[in-house]
């Protein structure tokens, strides 16, 4: 599982900062959390691609957020996506995007199916599950947690070799999960692998302020990715916007127990991040200031 930085600016872009954007590359999919302007360009110089199976989650209606769509459904018809494009977000977004196929000439070469939600499970994929919950940001804003599948327990070869399995295609077999059938008598799974293993956990805020909602969202979590527009010395104004500062957003952090925060949405005020990152260090030593472009692995936890 790969994130990709796409726009890590709000409001505006400016020289070094596109506008919200982050992709999740997981295997032949892709997941995309909110689509600012230009991130078609974004994706080009990512070298994600266009034409995969792909899901976009729009936190809220706010146009720093959304604008990057009919640039997005332009490009991909121009380069022949035939793959449907699955389009989630809060009351508006079904409107939004009717709006843009029908006053726009696009010729659209794929279906785009859209879809209004609310707190809870969102959508069921084969291995993962993805949940919102209402953020704090003076209209409705969704923060997302993509939440993967437990995957199954160690293999223990030892223990195999001890009930007579002959390595191989039988190994495979049960390493998945099957069973197998050794001189009438059945070997399951479980009794050579150890305790399912938690998969990983990827938590978006969108915009917000610092609120409990999203902390609980994020319990736990592999990765947070969250809000932080302005610094610290500028508290009641994100307040006042609906935004969050370092501090918060690490105190959020460290008592929801996440292993690791990155710092995204960051003010046009900012050309130099690193004021952001040390206020944040103070409470939550394992944080980043996102930077476009930048990519991490999320790795499994053993």
């Amino acid at each position: 599982m790969r994130i990709v930085f796409l726009g890590t600016g709000g409001s505006t872009p400016s020289v070094h900062r596109n506008l919200p954007a982050i992709a999740v590359r997981w295997g032949a999919e892709l997941i995309l959390f909110d689509c600012g302007e230009g991130t078609q360009r974004q994706m080009m110089f990512a070298k994600v691609g266009f034409c995969r199976k792909m899901k976009i989650f729009i936190s809220h209606m706010h146009g720093d957020h959304i604008l990057g769509l009919p640039g997005l459904f332009q490009t991909m018809s121009l380069l022949g996506r035939k793959h449907p494009l699955e389009i989630f977000g809060p009351k508006g977004i079904c409107e939004f995007v009717d709006a843009v196929t029908e006053t726009v000439e696009y010729n659209l070469t794929f279906l785009i199916e859209k879809k209004e939600v609310g707190e809870g499970l969102v959508c069921k994929g084969k291995e993962y599950g993805m949940f919102a919950v209402w953020a704090d940001h003076g209209i409705p804003n969704l923060a997302y947690a993509l939440v993967e599948n437990e995957r199954l327990g160690r293999f223990f070869p030892e223990k195999a070799e001890k009930l007579g399995v002959p390595q191989g295609r039988l190994w495979s077999r049960l390493q998945r999960g099957g069973t197998v059938e050794l001189g009438g008598r059945v070997v399951k799974s479980d009794e050579v692998t150890g305790p399912p293993r938690p998969g990983r956990k990827i938590v978006y805020s969108g915009d917000t302020r610092p609120c409990d909602a999203v902390e609980r969202l994020a319990l736990n979590a592999d990765l947070l990715i969250h809000d932080c527009t302005l610094d610290d010395e500028l508290v009641e104004k994100a307040l006042e916007q609906g935004h969050s500062t370092p501090s918060q957003v690490a105190s959020i952090a460290r008592k929801a127990a996440v292993k690791k925060l990155i710092l995204t949405h960051i003010s046009v005020r900012y050309e130099e991040s690193k004021v952001l990152l040390e206020q944040a260090k103070k409470t939550f030593p394992n944080v980043q200031v996102a930077e476009d472009l930048m990519e991490i692995e999320v790795p499994y936890t053993e």
